[in-house]
């Protein structure tokens, strides 16, 4: 093989090399940002399971009753319960969960002979919400959780700055019905 064809060989074999190297310098932080993502998600699902079955396990809380999310580390516990007792009850449950880091009680005392009509308000309340956000341009895509308990209106996901948060806010207090709106809506990391 000439010298010459050989000084090729090695050039491009350096420069595929390099590349190589170069590509996994550059993909491993978002991989390992992946990773950790996806291993947050894991643990907020099982910080959920968890908290679901002891709610369950205990007598002094109708687990059915009781919704639970997680969002890294943070148990939002939201519903309606028959009593302050419960309230109180389903709160302790979840915080002696290993692993969660906080608990936003957001329970609603409300007496079972009137669940009934609340359930169905608040189911149409959500839907109306719901609806109102799919119209606006910057809110339709940027799947905004919505859940509402007794009248007040809670938003959950993440938004990719602090004014489309407020944008949702003020678009779901501006529907019928809506007592008061709880903003849980978190801002998306910067890459």
């Amino acid at each position: 093989m000439p010298e010459e064809e050989i000084m090729k060989t090695r050039f491009l074999i350096t420069l595929c090399t390099a590349m190589v190297v170069g590509a996994t310098l550059i993909a491993a932080p978002v991989i390992a940002a992946d990773m950790a993502n996806d291993k947050a998600l894991i643990n907020d699902s099982f910080l959920t399971a968890k908290t679901k079955i002891a709610l369950a396990a205990d007598t002094r809380v109708h687990g059915r009753q009781v919704k639970v999310e997680t969002q890294k580390g943070l148990v939002f516990i939201r519903g309606k319960v028959d009593s302050d007792e419960a309230k109180k009850a389903a709160e302790e449950i979840a915080r002696g969960i290993e692993g969660v880091k906080d608990v936003k009680n957001e329970l609603q005392v409300v007496a079972p002979s009137k669940r009934e009509a609340v359930e169905d308000k608040d189911d149409a309340i959500t839907a109306r919400v719901k609806k109102q956000i799919a119209k606006e341009p910057n809110l339709k895509n940027a799947g905004i959780g919505v859940q509402t308990n007794a009248g007040v209106v809670s938003l959950t996901g993440e938004v990719p700055d602090i004014s489309t948060s407020a944008h949702a806010s003020w678009t779901a207090w501006k529907v019928h019905g809506v007592k008061s709106v709880k903003n849980d809506l978190t801002l998306k990391e910067k890459k």
